[in-house]
């Protein structure tokens, strides 16, 4: 069987260093520098050729991100690397993954097709923002669940009146799951957005009295709308509420927001770093992604990690 060799880029070496431990393998070395104008290159300092290469990079803002992990993909192929996978715990852009009004770009699957013309031949990543996006590559897609993360928290609360929201209809499939999981019941706030991180309305479809709720969701970027749902709880008699989120994007106020608002905590993953804060607790995805890459190697089933 061919060598695995495992990488990363600059913004996710704090997890990569956690995933290549519990794979039980150093991470290989990488050269970085810069042109004066900023520009960026790459280089390996070992050997490739013919190995099994795992590239991890979340492609959260900036742009560098993105260009320095299809610049590691296309010197891995060029250096006669065998196999070259993507590990992306955040797929950024993915909010933008169809033509919600005219003139406007498809984000996700631009990103899809660099990554695939850089060279790529397998991407793993984790609760995309919209599961459709699955379809825009041509390569072969392994889709993480972050519930194989979350369920046990949930399961070690042992709230005997817990339900599960969702902050939006969009997220009602992953409420759901959440919900069918743990054999409790599932409410959603139903919003309207004016614009982008703006909400212009928020009503309830449930009952939350008395419970301790927990709202599901696969990313928070400003905190608005968790925000906003957690007050929509209490004010609907709800005990406690508290969220999840795979991925803490946290722009803007969001980390103030939090702070301020009647969420009693904000669980989420490592998948992108983030700040210190009494209200956030961090779960690591560094076994969940090792185990991934030890199957994909062995040719072992994904899907069954989520069963």
């Amino acid at each position: 069987m061919s060598i695995v060799k495992i990488f990363t880029g600059t913004a996710s070496n704090y997890l990569a260093e956690k995933i290549s431990g519990s794979y039980g393998q150093p991470l290989g070395s990488v050269s970085r520098y810069r042109f004066s104008d900023g520009e960026l290159a790459v280089s390996y300092d070992e050997s490739v050729r013919g190995s099994y290469c795992y590239i991890i990079q979340s492609t959260f803002p900036p742009a560098d991100n993105i260009m320095e992990l299809l610049l590691m993909v296309d010197a891995a192929k060029r250096a006669s690397a065998q196999y070259v996978t993507l590990v992306v715990p955040y797929f950024g852009y993915a909010r933008q993954d169809r033509k919600d009004k005219p003139r406007v770009s498809i984000a996700a699957k631009l990103v899809a097709n660099l990554m695939q013309a850089s060279g790529a031949d397998r991407v793993i990543t984790m609760d995309l923002h919209a599961g459709q996006i699955q379809g825009f590559f041509d390569v072969p897609m392994d889709h993480l669940d972050g519930l194989a993360v979350f369920l046990p928290y949930l399961k070690e609360l042992k709230q005997d009146n817990l339900i599960i929201a969702s902050p939006d209809v969009g997220g009602v499939k992953r409420a759901r799951e959440f919900a069918v999981k743990l054999g409790v019941d599932l409410v959603i706030c139903d919003k309207h957005r004016k614009k982008a991180n703006e909400i212009a309305s928020m009503q309830l479809i449930g009952d939350v009295q008395g419970a301790d709720v927990v709202l599901v969701d696969d990313l928070i970027d400003t905190g608005g709308t968790l925000c906003k749902a957690a007050q929509l709880m209490m004010d609907k008699g709800a005990k406690s509420v508290r969220a999840i989120a795979t991925h803490p994007i946290l722009s803007g106020k969001a980390y103030e927001n939090i702070e301020n608002s009647m969420l009693s905590e904000v669980v989420v993953t490592d998948t992108i770093p983030t700040k210190p804060s009494s209200k956030i607790k961090v779960l690591t995805v560094a076994d969940l992604f090792a185990e991934a890459i030890r199957r994909v190697h062995t040719h072992e089933s994904i899907s069954s990690l989520f069963i």
